[in-house]
């Protein structure tokens, strides 16, 4: 494969987690006899750029349809720290009802919704129409399309520019990520700000996350490459900042390179300075990832053994994207874990893909009262353990595989 910034030949491995379906990929009861399409889910990175990318397996028009399964509101933590960045970033710039902010990816109008409260216009940009959906019956208006130059274009030519540009985890579900970047350049207002949030690269090999690499994720981020990603564009970075969300991410500010309204703030220079002493910048950071990724797997199946051998049920919580590939390359079936619990009505009463577990209301713990429950979208392991702290009347406790195995009581 090339390199999907720099099309540089690409060849060192960073992980390969073998085959595994789509991450979201939930299976109806009728589907269970039909037979399932796996694909290959190998890492690469760029000997030139750093970039940390998986091939696109499967088209993004494929993943990101009308029956997406992902919808951004079922997570009070999430609300929260995104209705934290609406008052910030309100107070900071001073976005207001003759300002527009456009978000892409803005899937159920999760974010969004915030700034309609304060009377900024708003406009979302959401691919998948089944979301979009939910989010105009809220009231935010909602384009049905994938984002790049040529959207950009159109929209700039009604006549809408962006005051503020924001996408929350988007930026690595891109598979070509010059044409999304470039798209930005053509939207922002001459005095714009672009916000992006994504998953840290540098905190998914620090905690061995290995599970939040899926198909939907074409590329995995330092704010390294990221800033060199956005100049290639005519984008400069002017700060940036670490957030919990994801197991930690980065929210990055930038700005038209032309914009000489905004100074470049310290952290930005802070930042690539502590990757370079992380050694992000040398091959050898990237090739002993496999190792860790083996040992967690190790782990978890040795105690999923030994709970079965001493006849105690195991459940999980939440059937997330990182829990099928955690579940998918550990080779864990029904008969280890018994039902998987999703607020999300759009994933109950369906099947994670692969292991065919079943997925479930959460009035299912009370009944079935098991021994432990597996967190699977361990970056909330806070909020579901004070939301099922019931367990402790019959002794439940929690399991969190990454990034090492902890048993929580």
């Amino acid at each position: 494969m090339t390199c999907r910034f720099c099309n540089n030949p690409v060849k060192t491995e960073f992980a390969d987690l073998v085959n595994s379906p789509a991450s979201n990929s939930y299976l109806t009861a009728e589907q269970l006899n039909e037979p399932e399409v796996f694909f290959p889910l190998k890492v690469m990175v760029c000997e030139k750029c750093f970039l940390v990318q998986v091939d696109e397996y499967k088209k993004s028009s494929d993943i990101f349809n009308q029956d997406y399964a992902y919808f951004s509101s079922f997570s009070t933590s999430w609300l929260a720290h995104c209705k934290k960045y609406v008052d910030m970033m309100a107070g900071r710039f001073g976005f207001n009802q003759h300002s527009l902010v456009v978000e892409v990816a803005s899937n159920d109008g999760y974010l969004l919704q915030y700034f309609k409260e304060k009377g900024v216009p708003v406009l979302g940009v959401e691919p998948t129409a089944n979301t979009a959906a939910v989010a105009i019956k809220k009231g935010i208006p909602s384009v049905v399309d994938f984002f790049g130059v040529n959207l950009a274009k159109k929209l700039v030519s009604e006549g809408k520019q962006a005051d503020l540009l924001l996408g929350n985890n988007v930026l690595a579900h891109v598979p070509d990520i010059n044409d999304f970047v470039g798209g930005m350049k053509v939207i922002l207002k001459p005095n714009g700000v672009v916000t992006m949030e994504f998953p840290h690269l540098l905190q998914l090999v620090l905690n061995n996350q290995f599970d939040t690499i899926y198909h939907e994720h074409f590329s995995y981020l330092s704010f390294t490459t990221v800033s060199k990603i956005f100049e290639a564009q005519g984008l400069q970075m002017f700060d940036v900042e670490e957030v919990p969300t994801h197991g930690g991410s980065l929210r990055i500010f930038a700005k038209h390179k032309e914009d000489a309204s905004k100074s470049i703030e310290k952290n930005v220079a802070s930042m690539l300075r502590k990757e370079v002493d992380a050694g992000m910048l040398s091959l050898d950071y990237y090739t002993n990832f496999q190792a860790k990724v083996e040992t967690i797997k190790n782990n978890l199946l040795e105690f999923l053994l030994l709970q079965k051998k001493e006849g105690k049920l195991v459940a999980a919580y939440g059937a997330a994207a990182k829990g099928n590939t955690l579940l998918n390359y550990c080779g864990v079936k029904k008969d280890m874990i018994k039902f998987v619990v999703d607020a999300n009505p759009h994933k109950q009463n369906k099947y994670m893909p692969a292991s065919h577990i079943p997925i479930v209301t959460e009035s299912v713990i009370r009944e079935e009262k098991p021994d432990y429950i597996l967190i699977l979208p361990w970056n909330i392991k806070d909020e579901i353990v004070k939301q099922l702290s019931y367990v402790k009347e019959w002794n439940g406790k929690f399991v969190v595989p990454v990034p090492k195995l902890e048993i929580i009581s």
